[in-house]
């Protein structure tokens, strides 16, 4: 039966009936919205000019229906993609890949979430006729303008999308990818969460374009879409957040600290005061929601979620002194978060996570934090200022956004090197309860993490190792090292992030024979990726590999860049009246 379920997972793409039929699906829905659209455009149906007019019916809101339609139908769409995501990734964790994009039940979610992102920038696009809408409109043909936020909305929409039938294809080429961090994996993401720049531009738009209304509502408006934005940027530590990380423990903080930087930086200029608390609020409330829904409700693993409320108290306590020196308040908001809010987080994970941090973090974990704070918060002023139509001249501006880029680029690649020593390995005795006492052939200086973890076989299984000697460990809870379980130590230490293999299954559809846990045996440390990323082929060329990471790098970039050219065209439409919300 172990071996008859492994043959019903392809490990190197879907079955092509489930590729066809997922296509087909995603035609005829796009087919439907085109028809919508054009029905709307042509006065031939009036199915959304009424939904609109619903949307704005006693004028509270604030914002035209070309704005307040997409909003509403982006938010249940984000939310619904990220309980998919989550729900994916708890799913890839505990049973490994799919049968078929079909047989998981959490693609469905996902898919229906990012084609709702998309037909969102797609309504902002339809809606408005024989208007200009908003201060910094789109010419699409000679009678027919698009608001900025629409098409930003709707190219992250399609690049998101597009990330999932090349899913399929990376997989055919270079074999499964169960890793978050996968390139097209990553458009997934990023699509979904960058969506919300392109939501605020629209919100923006809508404001100027709309009437004063309900300034409560304004309020909490700006606030859960800085919170989106939280959440959307927060994504990206997933595997840290289960418990199974395949990189160094350093980008945690990073990308925490740029999380924060940003989406809080953000939140505090443009929502006004309280806005960082109300960000974080709405996070704690979303991704706290989706851990539950995923873990004790629906039955899988349960994430750990970071708490962000040390950093938005920071940034509000930043904003009693600077808050009318918007970049000096970005750079001191950034510094404090990857300082103080490095310290919080670094409690929190000794409460929550699976994998806790140690000291060993500490030095370039704290340098980490910081860079990926101050980028952070460069970006999120540069969007905020942005969206209240007071950026700094081009080159300036311009300087600032590249700078960040380049120092999320250097912390990413520095979080991505990492070294497998060639003097390591373990020797494991077996217990007839299967724990085990593991010695090293030498000593492992203040690591981050020497453990045991097993995953793929129902259920995940971390086991932080109890030190007995300068080089022996013992179990703390008996291994599973039978049926479909991946067991392994792994032992990361500084740059050095190596495993040994204690019980990996047979696995016919990559060709791989069973590794058992033998009664006593010594193996040499060996890169984790062959043991977590089994799956991944062996055979093809590195140059291949390269270019396609770097076709996928360059679409993520023009998608950024496309962002900074929304919000800067907002920022030169509304340069002569101002929002003068975030300087309260």
């Amino acid at each position: 039966m172990g071996v008859l379920a492994e043959e019903l997972k392809p490990a190197g793409g879907a079955a092509l009936d489930q590729v066809f039929i997922a296509s087909g699906a995603g035609v005829v829905l796009a087919v439907v919205l085109l028809a919508l659209g054009w029905g709307h455009r042509t006065g031939k149906l009036t199915l959304l000019t009424s939904v609109a007019s619903l949307t704005t019916r006693g004028g509270r809101l604030g914002i035209p229906g070309w704005a307040a339609l997409p909003s509403m139908v982006s938010l249940v769409s984000l939310l619904t993609a990220l309980l998919g995501m989550y729900w994916d990734i708890s799913l890839h964790i505990t049973r490994g890949r799919d049968e078929g994009p079909l047989a998981n039940i959490a693609h469905y979610p996902i898919l229906i979430g990012l084609f709702g992102i998309f037909a969102a920038g797609v309504l902002a696009l339809v809606l408005p006729l024989n208007e200009k809408p908003g201060p910094a409109p789109v010419r699409i043909t000679r009678n027919w303008y698009v608001p900025a936020g629409g098409v930003l909305v709707a190219g992250a929409g399609f690049y998101a999308l597009l990330g999932f039938p090349l899913d399929d294809v990376w997989h055919r080429i270079f074999g499964q990818d169960v890793t978050l961090w996968g390139p097209t994996h990553l458009m997934l993401i990023g699509g979904a969460g960058l969506s919300l720049v392109g939501m605020m531009v629209l919100e923006r738009e809508g404001r100027v374009a709309g009437t004063s209304g309900d300034k409560v509502i304004s309020y909490l408006r700006r606030g859960s879409m800085a919170g989106g934005l939280l959440v959307g940027l927060s994504v990206f530590q997933a595997e840290f957040d289960f418990g199974v990380p395949q990189f160094r423990l350093v980008n945690q903080p990073f990308l925490m600290a740029l999380a924060a930087g940003c989406a809080l930086v953000v939140a505090r200029l443009w929502v006004g005061r309280g806005g960082a608390l109300m960000a974080a609020a709405f996070y704690l409330l979303v991704r706290g929601g989706v851990s539950l829904l995923v873990g004790p409700v629906i039955g899988e693993l349960t994430a750990a979620v970071p708490m962000y409320l040390a950093e938005a108290l920071l940034v509000e306590l930043v904003a009693l002194a600077l808050i009318r020196r918007p970049y000096a308040f970005a750079v001191v908001s950034g510094l404090v978060v990857g300082t103080a809010g490095f310290a919080a987080e670094y409690f929190w994970t000794g409460v929550a996570y699976r994998l806790p941090w140690t000291p060993d973090l500490v030095p370039e974990g704290v340098a980490m934090a910081v860079a990926g704070g101050l980028a952070g918060a460069v970006l999120g002023v540069l969007l905020a200022e942005g969206l209240a139509g007071r950026l700094p001249r081009p080159a300036v501006a311009h300087g600032m956004f590249a700078g960040a880029l380049l120092v999320i680029a250097g912390c990413v690649a520095n979080g991505l090197v990492a070294t497998v020593p060639g003097d390591l390995s373990a020797k494991v005795e077996m217990g007839p309860d299967n724990n085990a006492v593991i010695t090293l052939s030498r000593p492992v200086d203040d690591p981050a993490w020497v453990q045991v973890t097993a995953w793929q076989g129902g259920d995940l299984h971390v086991d932080p190792l109890e030190q007995t000697g300068a080089t022996t460990y013992r179990t703390t809870s008996p291994m599973p090292v039978e049926g479909e379980w991946k067991t392994l130590i792994r032992v990361h230490d500084g740059r050095e992030l190596s495993a040994i293999p204690i019980y990996l299954p047979k696995d016919p559809a990559i060709d791989a024979e069973e590794l058992p846990a033998e009664p006593s045996f010594t193996r040499p440390a060996q890169s984790e990726k062959l043991i977590l990323q089994r799956e991944l082929k062996t055979d093809v060329p590195g140059w291949l590999w390269g270019t396609a990471s770097l076709v996928v790098l360059v679409c993520s970039l023009a998608l950024v860049v496309a962002l900074g050219w929304g919000t800067q065209r907002i920022a030169r439409a509304t340069r002569e009246r101002p929002d003068v919300r975030s300087r309260s």
